[in-house]
């Protein structure tokens, strides 16, 4: 995959640092968070006002996301969760293991988290919406892989080899022996595929939407989430019985 455009990937920098400092930014506040020359930073800055994402307060030089943002993305959320029985299942997993609660969907040769919630007990990285893995490199990737017939399973291998987008670099075979146990199971236990110590257990949501299958998963150290399969297992498929994509 190619590095994604320099000027489009400041923009949502720009947007994300907002999310994270929920609090209007100077220039200097959001150029010395990106090292930005100070020349580039107004640019970007006064190119979004114009566009209408952000708003100018000259008395204090600061800068604000509009609602526009709001206005944007705000049909997504229904798009994805429906009539709510789907977040409501997710949040029921959360609550009962207080690991990291995943719900992931095919993006080309990866596996993208939509939505995320995030660990409530000590943990050591932090993954947030949108993070991409690639389909053969996690849980839920070789659950949705596992919907697929083989020889597209071997296609997808072929070009993540060629990219070389799986960091342990798994033989195709290695892969299809995953697959018979995701299909023979009806989920997927990985553990230290892609960040050492780290493990998810992940299986499918029953329908597609927009022709895409969904998994849902709970992701934590393999410590905490090895002793607790069965039961989280259990409360995926009680999860999965629940929810109406």
């Amino acid at each position: 995959m190619l590095p994604p455009i320099k000027s489009v990937k400041r923009i949502f920098e720009v947007l994300e640092l907002f999310q994270i400092k929920r609090t209007p930014l100077t220039l200097h506040e959001v150029c010395i968070a990106f090292s930005y020359p100070a020349s580039s930073g107004s640019a970007l800055l006064k190119s979004m006002v114009l566009l209408g994402y952000l708003e100018y307060n000259k008395a204090d030089r600061t800068y604000m996301p509009t609602m526009k943002l709001s206005d944007v993305g705000g049909w997504v959320q229904q798009a994805i969760f429906g009539n709510g029985t789907l977040l409501t299942a997710l949040t029921s997993l959360s609550e009962r293991f207080g690991e990291t609660v995943t719900l992931t969907v095919q993006s080309d040769l990866y596996a993208q988290y939509l939505y995320l919630i995030p660990s409530k007990l000590p943990i050591w990285y932090q993954v947030p919406i949108g993070t991409i893995r690639p389909l053969t490199g996690s849980a839920s990737g070789l659950m949705i892989l596992s919907t697929m017939p083989n020889r597209e399973i071997e296609k997808i291998h072929r070009r993540i080899k060629f990219h070389q987008l799986d960091p342990f670099r798994q033989s195709l075979p290695e892969v299809m022996r995953k697959i018979t146990i995701c299909r023979a199971q009806g989920f997927f236990f990985a553990k230290n595929s892609i960040v050492d110590g780290a493990g998810g257990v992940s299986t499918l949501l029953p329908d597609t939407r927009n022709g895409r299958h969904h998994a849902i998963g709970v992701h934590g150290p393999v410590e905490r989430i090895e002793p607790q399969e069965s039961e989280i297992v259990r409360m995926l498929r009680r999860a999965v019985q629940s929810t109406e994509l």
